[in-house]
C-alpha cells in the first residue's frame, strides 16, 4: 500500500517537472500568429494532434522552428510553405487545392452530382414502367372486352 503511495507521488512530481515551452515575443502579433500557425499545423508524429498540443519532441523541434521565423519576419506563408516542403500535405488540416488534391476536394461534388442524377433517371424509369404497364393492361382489357361482347351477340 505504501509502495503504490509513493509510485503515484514519485509519477506526479516528475510530470511537474515536465517541460514547458515558453516564447517571448517583441510584438502580440507575432505572439498571435504563433498560435494560429501551431494551431493549424499537424504534428507528423502524433497525427491528430496539432503543433500546438503535442509533446512529441519534433513537435517541440517545430514549434521552435516557427518561432525562428517569425523572428526573422518570415510571413505565414513562407512558414506554411516551408513545413509542408519538409513534411509533406500532411501537415496540413485543410490539404490546399491542386493538381494533386483535386480529387479530395471534387470527389464529394462528383458523387452527389451522379447520386442525384441515378436518382432522376430511377424516378423517371419507374414512372415510364408504370405507364407502359397501365397501357399494356388497357390493351388486354380492350382485347378481353372485345371477345366478350363478341361471345354476347352470339
Amino acid at each position: 500500500m505504501i509502495s503504490k503511495f509513493f509510485i503515484v507521488l514519485w509519477l506526479s512530481i516528475a510530470t511537474s517537472f515536465a517541460a514547458i515551452d515558453t516564447y517571448e515575443f517583441k510584438d502580440g502579433d507575432k505572439q498571435q500568429r504563433f498560435q494560429q500557425l501551431t494551431a493549424d499545423l499537424r504534428c507528423p508524429k502524433c497525427q491528430n494532434q496539432n503543433i500546438a498540443d503535442s509533446n512529441a519532441a519534433i513537435a517541440q523541434d517545430l514549434r521552435q522552428k516557427i518561432y525562428n521565423m517569425l523572428e526573422k519576419d518570415q510571413s505565414d506563408d513562407q512558414i506554411v510553405d516551408y513545413m509542408v516542403a519538409r513534411y509533406g500535405d500532411f501537415v496540413l488540416y485543410e490539404p490546399r487545392f491542386d493538381a494533386k488534391n483535386s480529387v479530395l476536394w471534387l470527389a464529394p461534388l462528383i458523387l452527389l452530382i451522379l447520386g442525384l442524377g441515378l436518382v432522376v433517371y430511377l424516378s423517371r424509369k419507374r414512372s415510364q414502367d408504370t405507364d407502359s404497364t397501365e397501357l399494356i393492361l388497357d390493351q388486354q382489357q380492350e382485347k378481353s372486352l372485345a371477345k366478350l361482347l363478341k361471345q354476347g351477340k352470339k
